[in-house]
């Protein structure tokens, strides 16, 4: 599963959804999907566009989250290799 830091990023900037949206020129759907980690797909434009906004990496808005054995309450977090 894919973990969305969006809304870590946010509040360590304390912008809001609204801001985010003004800011980027991003829809104010597409914000809030992702703040909520309830987005299916995103843009890479979306992609760029918050990393240019947080001055932040697409490892440190997204983290890959590896399942163990299917068990959703389970998860393993996988390192970048600026962590290890």
């Amino acid at each position: 599963m894919i973990r969305c830091h969006l809304s870590r990023l946010m509040g360590e900037q304390k912008m809001n959804i609204a801001d985010v949206a003004r800011e980027t020129g991003l829809n104010r759907n597409t914000v809030t999907l992702l703040y909520k980690e309830t987005a299916t797909r995103v843009d890479l434009d979306s992609i760029e566009k918050l990393c240019l906004l947080f001055g932040c990496e697409v490892g440190d808005l997204f983290e890959l989250v590896k399942m163990n054995g299917g068990n959703s309450q389970t998860a393993v977090r996988t390192k970048t290799k600026r962590q290890q």
